[in-house]
């Protein structure tokens, strides 16, 4: 699994973020804890890609997590600003039947994490700049090639961009923990 932790947070910071989005506190803790404590609690591998200035954009840090790993079966792409995700949905979409790539939709909307298979890898290597990986699922869908999950985890959709996010994010927590 790649862990995308390499945005600037500019519009957390527009917004009014005093820290950067993934440093915010959600009950008490940053928001990239969050993820990472679904991402180990899933028991699987996982590559943290932090910023670096010769990666400019997501394309960039998607390549340059898969380089890490380059004779996997497959990766999942998660960024590291959905802090509802569960361990348990990360699971879900690992393990589910391979296809070229699996999408995870909740009422409608496409999330993440999103597996890749190992047929992807040279057309994830070959991403930049800061488009991310949508081009490669617009194509994969025209070839169908793609699963797309349906699952009732909001932790697939709430990602934390700016802090009417955050206070969202909170308030789903809480009525989760209720």
């Amino acid at each position: 699994m790649i862990v995308l932790a390499a945005g600037r947070g500019e519009r957390f910071a527009a917004s009014g973020g005093t820290v950067h989005k993934l440093r915010a506190l959600l009950a008490g803790k940053p928001v990239m804890d969050h993820v990472l404590d679904a991402v180990r609690a899933s028991g699987l591998p996982y590559h943290v890609v932090d910023a670096d200035p010769a990666r400019p954009g997501m394309g960039d840090s998607i390549a340059a997590g898969v380089r890490t790993a380059p004779l996997a079966a497959g990766w999942l792409i998660l960024p590291a600003d959905l802090p509802l995700i569960t361990s348990v949905t990360i699971r879900a979409i690992a393990f589910a039947p391979p296809r070229a790539v699996t999408v995870p939709v909740v009422g409608g909307q496409r999330g993440h994490p999103v597996r890749f298979g190992s047929e992807c890898y040279q057309e994830l290597l070959d991403l930049q700049g800061n488009n991310g990986a949508a081009q490669l699922i617009r194509a994969r869908a025209a070839t169908d090639s793609i699963a797309i999950m349906a699952l009732d985890d909001v932790g697939c959709i709430t990602d934390v961009d700016t802090l009417a996010d955050l206070q969202r994010a909170e308030v789903l927590l809480r009525n989760r923990c209720a």
